[in-house]
């Protein structure tokens, strides 16, 4: 006989300061969801305005409603992941927890999967019937600029890769979630990119809300991080995009170590010991900054921990420096290695280890 105690759908919803939300949201779920065996489990990165306490009382009230509270972790894509793979439901539907997308549209999605008619139903503002509602051109032209960017993932038809509504049966999600990358906000991109075979996918239309309450999320490291998804699954196999991102900043401070020492050399007329060190100091301030807001900007350093931050990067930097510096020196001349071979693995060995060292020591996950 089948587990009557497994619900047959979960709506996973990320939430992040959503307290004002919570209520609404639970009730508009208990109407159109009336008939169907289903339960929400809201998935909190660590609010501070109430939002845990809201979802208690909603809880209190509703068997159906459930809580993952995460600590020192963020993001809609790996918040979703973790939702799910902590339900047992049959069928799992992400939907935002500011009330813009259209819960009415979720008996829809779950009969046109109940039929065995896709592997993924989308809700979409990108065909006919559906809408970005009151939102500025602005808005728009980035949403269909980051599509753009999407389709060389795809492989097969979906107008709105950007969509963060959307339901799939437990199996298929089980068959994309040991490839996900779990990088910000587009997790529907993520699952169809990281399928083996492409899927099924049925688009329904629906118009985009405005928020009513709390304040967007969306901002720079929103686009940070959808590229970043893009260049994982374009690269993710032979490097890691982090480690990518790392070496850009390592190519922008030898840019800004030379042009710092030019300045001093020229305008300043320093001697050049002073003048390299001048350089090398502003070159691994530089380095440190920038990997602190873009590379590791899930893991940023604040407070007294970017000052000890500082301390750990610029030493370990200092050893990969030495390191370089012998390596190059003993492949140039006792190995009798070309200079331009010698200067570059002694530059890659002390880039791989800048970056091992300092995402082990300077950026390690916290432990809370």
């Amino acid at each position: 006989m089948p587990n009557t105690a497994v619900p047959e759908l979960c709506v996973v919803i990320p939430v992040l300061n959503e307290r004002a939300n919570i209520a609404p949201m639970v009730a508009r779920l208990e109407v159109v969801l009336a008939g169907i065996d289903w339960e929400v489990m809201f998935v909190d990165d660590d609010s501070t305005d109430g939002t845990r306490v809201a979802v208690r009382d909603a809880a209190s009230s509703n068997r159906r409603v459930r809580l993952l509270h995460r600590i020192g972790r963020r993001g809609l894509a790996s918040a979703f992941i973790e939702g799910a793979q902590a339900s047992l439901a049959t069928h799992v539907a992400a939907i935002d927890g500011d009330l813009q997308h259209d819960e009415a549209l979720l008996p829809r999605m779950l009969a046109v999967l109940r039929a065995g008619e896709a592997d993924i139903v989308v809700g979409s503002r990108h065909v006919e019937g559906g809408g970005m509602g009151d939102f500025a051109a602005a808005r728009v032209g980035m949403s269909n600029f980051a599509t753009l960017l999407a389709r060389p993932l795809l492989r097969t038809p979906l107008g709105d890769p950007m969509s963060g509504f959307f339901m799939l049966p437990r199996a298929v999600f089980d068959r994309a979630v040991r490839r996900l990358s779990a990088m910000g906000f587009k997790i529907l991109l993520d699952i169809v990119a990281s399928l083996p075979e492409p899927p099924r996918i049925v688009e329904l239309p629906y118009e985009f809300r405005s928020r009513l309450h709390g304040e967007s999320k969306l901002d720079a490291g929103v686009l940070r991080d959808y590229l970043l998804l893009i260049v994982d699954k374009l690269i993710g196999q032979v490097l890691p995009v982090r480690f990518v991102l790392f070496a850009g900043v390592g190519a922008v401070g030898i840019a800004a170590h030379l042009l710092v020492l030019r300045l001093c050399l020229a305008t300043l007329e320093l001697e050049f010991s002073v003048a390299q060190t001048v350089a090398t100091a502003v070159a691994i301030l530089g380095n440190f900054l920038l990997n602190n807001i873009f590379t590791f900007r899930d893991r940023r350093l604040k407070g007294w921990r970017f000052y000890a931050g500082l301390a750990t990067f610029a030493a370990i930097s200092a050893v990969g420096a030495v390191a370089n510096v012998n390596v190059s020196s003993l492949l140039f001349g006792p190995a009798h290695s070309t200079w331009y071979m010698a200067g570059f693995l002694g530059a890659a060995m002390s880039l791989v280890w800048n970056y091992a060292v300092s995402s082990a020591v300077t950026w390690r996950r916290s432990v809370q």
